[in-house]
């Protein structure tokens, strides 16, 4: 790598670390011209501009660019643009070679899209997988899409417009497809799935969490929004209770994601549309299996909140979710769906067989390297119960913020510690905050 792109490599990965600004970027450029023969790097390091750990990262990247590695810099920048990937011509192949780079880089999906570059999503950010590849034309990405489908699946796109599967390529890389039809043509995205689940511990849960796995019956929600986290939670959870219970274990998923092996629970996993007709028709078949724990993917309708209720009510664990932000907005969704005339019952059930509720955001991390998980969370005690049956659920928040000792969170003060703990920046946090207003005036307070 020559001088000029050495300098520019290393000036580009630290800005979108956000090691550094604009501003500085010009004031070394400016330097540098001035210095010949100088290397960036070295220039930051000498002028206190980067620590050692940082300038470490950067050589370790740069080293892999000069070999061209195909992998992600550690100073938290995009995907190295030279790769080695040698695309096929056989479209299938491509795609197989599309899928293997976005698990070698670390990405989280991968796009396939009409009148665009191939696409991995890169630490929140899309980015091409190769940036010199043409666009995809329409005819090609249906070709694509239709490699993976068998040909009940691609009836089922043609009739209805859009699937969702599980791909399994071998060697224990797993992805969940989708694939739509959209006005340009058609689209299909790949999540990838990791291998291995990672285990509550790993993933830094608190100890209120373990405790709500250690009740015999009632509800567990898990609640976010769309690729914040839920399905790898509730999979921590799963093996946690596979781990410590000798129980039966029954999961409902649209697909399956991770695959969990018996340990010492008995375990059976179920797959919507591939093992049966519907969430509401597979829980209401899971009860008369002799079920300890039930895990539903996702409660979309009446039937199967309604279901998921009755189950916990009747000595079930029930681990579910929802696309809620936070606590209340989860208990006023599940009332929601029932009449009007029922939601009083519905209430003083649900207070009853509430045990928790965890709401949870994936943040980009300040130092540009993932993303740090925000959570929210709800114990069911007494007061809560209390508020739950009356209907109060606006007052939930509050008395969450008094529960500190039984391992209550606001969302918002989990924000505030990851930016105290200089994990997230400030911007981040106000940005996904509940009341903008007070975080605002509490970060300014703590500036």
């Amino acid at each position: 790598m020559d001088t000029s792109r050495y300098n520019d490599y290393v000036l580009e990965a630290s800005l979108q670390a956000q090691w550094i600004d604009q501003g500085t970027v010009e004031r070394i450029q400016t330097a540098l011209t001035r210095l010949p023969g100088v290397a960036a790097l070295d220039f930051m390091v000498d002028q206190q501009i980067l620590g050692e750990e940082q300038a470490t990262s950067l050589r370790t990247a740069i080293e892999e660019a000069e070999t061209s590695v195909s992998e992600p810099t550690a100073a938290g920048s995009a995907v190295v643009k030279e790769t080695q990937i040698q695309f096929s011509g056989e479209e299938a192949t491509q795609v197989l070679d599309y899928l293997r780079y976005a698990v070698q880089v670390g990405a989280s999906d991968l796009h396939i899209g009409p009148d665009s570059q191939a696409l991995v999503r890169y630490q929140g950010h899309l980015v091409p997988v190769d940036e010199s590849s043409a666009r995809l034309t329409p005819e090609q990405t249906e070709r694509l899409g239709r490699q993976f489908l068998t040909p009940e699946q691609q009836k089922q796109v043609e009739e209805i417009g859009s699937i969702d599967f599980c791909y399994d390529a071998g060697e224990g890389a797993r992805f969940r497809a989708s694939v739509v039809r959209q006005r340009r043509g058609w689209e299909s995205v790949f999540r990838i799935i990791n291998a291995d689940v990672k285990t509550m511990e790993e993933l830094g849960f608190p100890d209120v969490m373990y405790d709500l796995l250690k009740y015999h019956n009632g509800i567990v929600l898990v609640t976010g929004s769309v690729s914040s986290g839920k399905t790898t939670t509730l999979a921590a959870m799963v093996d946690q209770l596979n781990k410590e219970r000798s129980d039966h274990i029954i999961t409902l998923e649209d697909p399956i994601e991770y695959v969990h092996e018996s340990i010492q629970c008995q375990m059976t996993q179920r797959e919507i549309h591939s093992h049966t007709e519907s969430f509401a028709t597979a829980l209401r078949a899971s009860l008369r299996q002799d079920p300890d724990i039930i895990m539903v993917g996702e409660m979309r309708d009446l039937e199967t909140i309604s279901l998921a209720i009755t189950a916990a009510e009747t000595g079930h664990l029930v681990l579910a979710t929802l696309h809620t932000s936070n606590a209340a907005r989860t208990m006023q969704r599940l009332l929601d769906v029932f009449p009007i005339e029922q939601q009083a019952q519905i209430r003083t059930m649900v207070s009853e067989s509430m045990r928790g509720i965890i709401c949870q955001q994936l943040v980009p991390r300040k130092d540009g390297n993932g993303r740090a998980l925000a959570l929210e969370i709800m114990v069911n005690t007494p007061a809560i119960g209390n508020l739950i049956r009356e209907g109060k659920n606006v007052m939930i928040p509050g008395q969450m913020q008094t529960g500190k000792k039984q391992g209550m969170r606001l969302m918002d003060d989990s924000l505030m510690e990851l930016i105290q703990q200089d994990i997230i920046t400030p911007e981040e946090g106000l940005y996904r905050a509940e009341n903008k207003k007070l975080f605002g005036a509490a970060l300014a307070g703590n500036l």
